[in-house]
This record gives C-alpha cells, structure tokens and sequence, in this order.
C-alpha cells in the first residue's frame, strides 16, 4: 500500500469534488440533435423546401457548478503536477458549461473556439494552420480514383451484422463483456463511444474499412482511456471525456487508425471537408450552403446532414457561427504523432503508454510522470496491441523521424524521375 503525501491526497480530493460539479456537464450530447430533424429535413428539401433547421435546446443554468468548479481552480496548485491537471480541467468543465447556458446563440461560438480552437490556427511546430493540412488531404483524394479500391473495401455492412462483428472482436479481446455494441435508432452519428456500451446507427451502413476505425478509434482508444481512468485512485476524473483532452483523445484515436492501417485516405478527406465547412460557416455560410458543399464533395444525402449538423451544434444555423470541435482532428493527430516521435527520440516510450492510464492532454503526461514512478498514479490495465507491443512501435518512429529528413523535392530527378543512385 503507497502512502500518499498530504498534497496528493488535497488534489484527490479537490478532483472528486470537480467530478461531483462536473457531471451534469455532458456537452457533445447537450448539443446533438435527434436523426428525426434528419428526416424532417431531407423530406423537404427533396420536395424542393429549403428551409434551414431550428433545433430547440433545453436553457441550461449551471450558475452553481460553475462556482464549485472556480473553487476547485483556485484551491489548486498550478506549481503541482495533479494540481495543474485540477486547475486547467476545472477551466475547461466551466467554459463548457458556458456554453451550453448559451446554446442557440452566437455566445456559444466564442466559448466553442475556447475548448477546440479554429481553423486556421498553426498547426504544432508553427507550420501550416489546421485549414491548410485539411486542403492537402482533400486535393491528395480527389486525385485519386476511388476505382483502385478492392472489391471487399465496397461491400457494405448492416449496422446489424457490424454489431455482432464488432462484439464479437470486443469479447475476445477482453475474454469477456466489459463493453457492450448497441443499436440507436436516435443516434445522429454513424456510432459514438462511452467507457462500456458502442452505440451504432441503427439506419447507418458501414465499410469494412468503418470496423476497423471503430475497434481502434472509438473501442481501443476512447473506451479503454475511460476504462483506465475508472482504475485511478486517485483521479476519478481521468475516465471523464474533459473538453480540454479533446484534441489529444481525437488524436490518438485518428494516430491509432493511421499505425493500425484502418484510416483510408476518403477517411481523412470526410475529416478534412469538416474542418473546411467549420471556416465556411464561420464566414457565413448557413446550413443549406455547409449541406450542399458535402453533398458536391460527393458525399450522400444523408452523410451530408450528418456532418452539417456537426458544424451548426448549439449555434444558430443562419451562418457566421460554427461549433468548432471538428477541427481538433488533424491538430490532434499531427500533436499525438509528434510526440511519439518526440518520446522515441527521448527514450520515453513509456509515456505512449501512460496516455492510455485515462483521458489526458499531451503535457498532462509529461507532468505525471513522478506521479506514475510514486504510486498516485497507476499504470493503464488494458492496452491496444499497437502500443504494447513496443518494439514495433519504435521501429515505425524510428523510420518515421528518419524519413522526415528526406527532401522530396531533391529525391526526383531531373527529368521527373524517382532515383534512388
């Protein structure tokens, strides 16, 4: 039994009472809209009524949550590394609940662009901004032609039939039922994730490249992160999706697909025309406009609405406001790859590890590091094959921080050909 000092057990404690404020907080679904707005508008706008959606959210007081949580934030030690941790989730779970005092309304954007960013932010290292990498991967697939796909990769699967593949894959990798796939005929997404239940789309066909994301994005990252975080004794909040671990969550979910070879390149483009449809409607584009811009992106009816409606949660529809947490992705996964290569470089591999021991930022690791050597922090209990198979992992990092340095431009010869003399 490890006995803890006192100032862990004060940032336990200050965490528990921050979970307790924070429940009630539970954004991404505060701000879906049901698949009957779907129908309703489709129905329409196939019979040639264009009229934009007017999604009515409930009004939302968290007046005493969010002073609760400015308790926690200041009876927390940013100089300590739990104490950081509490400080900035706090901040984040209040600007939430902002948020969704001010669901419908321009307000929402601002306290959106709080927790996810924008657009055309730089990408980490100050490179390109999150709009320039999302036009690469979309002009990179549309030159390609999509007949080079297998005939497999064009079969179709029920919602039905992936849920028992899915399950089945699930229960073998635990040796027994820790998370449940369920269908939803009320889920607006293709599926979503929680620590023990997978919902799926009951209306929605998959690929066999979607099993495959679904296993490593939503099962082996955002489900078994949550699953850790409930072993932490110290940190109940570590199994809480906190709006500030986001983009690091997404990242290395997207990070997970891309090292498993589940993500395809028509994957990366859906993400990427999101992320150009949040800057469309930030400029002003209305739903109808964001809507047309998937569907002439080649993207079906339905789809479509889908990712319209990811763009216009909890802001009004009219344009000029956008929910902005689509482009966490590729800043996420540029982030999460980084610092891999940044961990192999630095001999610290094992904090690949320790970001599965619950749902945390990048710099979060890094600071827990004397908390995972001290015992107030406990290792991760399940991890995906990829990461715990180490030496695999560092001989991809290993080409990879050695392949950067190779100038593509000066590889090609002359006359246009690839040498390798």
């Amino acid at each position: 039994m490890v006995e803890l000092a006192d100032d862990i057990l004060h940032h336990a404690a200050l965490d528990a009472r921050m979970v307790k404020a924070a429940r009630g907080i539970r954004l991404l679904n505060m701000v879906s809209w049901a698949a009957s707005e779907q129908k309703r508008f489709l129905d329409g706008y196939n019979r040639g009524v264009f009229e934009l959606p007017r999604h009515e959210y409930p009004k939302y007081d968290f007046t005493e949550v969010r002073r609760e949580l400015a308790y926690v934030e200041k009876a927390a030690d940013r100089d300590h590394p739990l104490g950081h941790y509490v400080c900035d989730s706090a901040r984040s779970w209040g600007i939430a609940a902002e948020l969704l005092e001010n669901l419908g309304t321009p307000e929402a954007m601002t306290h959106s662009i709080r927790l996810f960013g924008r657009p055309d932010e730089p990408l980490p290292g100050g490179g390109p901004t999150t709009r320039e990498a999302a036009h690469h991967f979309i002009d990179i697939a549309n030159e390609l032609d999509k007949e080079l796909l297998a005939p497999e990769e064009q079969v179709q699967i029920s919602a039905t039939a992936l849920q028992l593949q899915l399950q089945a894959s699930l229960d073998d990798f635990f040796n027994e039922r820790m998370i449940e796939v369920v269908l939803d005929p009320e889920l607006i997404a293709k599926a979503a994730a929680g620590a023990t239940r997978i919902r799926l789309r009951s209306s929605a066909a998959f690929s066999d490249y979607d099993k495959h994301q679904l296993l490593e994005h939503e099962a082996f990252v955002h489900s078994l992160t949550a699953l850790n975080g409930r072993e932490q004794p110290q940190l109940q909040s570590l199994s809480l999706s906190s709006p500030r671990t986001t983009a690091t969550q997404e990242g290395l979910a997207t990070f997970a697909e891309q090292i498993t070879g589940s993500i395809d390149i028509e994957r990366m483009k859906r993400i990427s025309l999101r992320i150009e449809a949040v800057s469309m409607a930030m400029a002003g584009a209305d739903f109808i406009e964001v809507f047309r811009y998937f569907v002439d992106s080649g993207n079906p009816q339905a789809e479509s609405f889908v990712s319209a409606q990811r763009v216009f949660r909890g802001v009004p529809t009219t344009g000029g406001c956008a929910f902005t947490k689509d482009t966490v992705y590729v800043r996420g996964l540029i982030g999460v790859h980084t610092f891999f290569r940044w961990a192999l470089r630095q001999r610290k591999l094992r904090l690949c590890r320790m970001l599965f021991a619950g749902k945390m930022t990048l710099a979060d690791v890094q600071r827990f590091e004397p908390m995972f050597d001290c015992g107030a922090l406990v290792p991760p209990k399940f991890l995906p094959q990829w990461v715990s198979r180490a030496n695999g992992l560092a001989g991809m990092l290993a080409f990879s921080l050695f392949a950067n340095r190779i100038r593509l431009d000066q590889v090609i010869a002359s006359e246009g050909l690839f040498e390798l003399e």
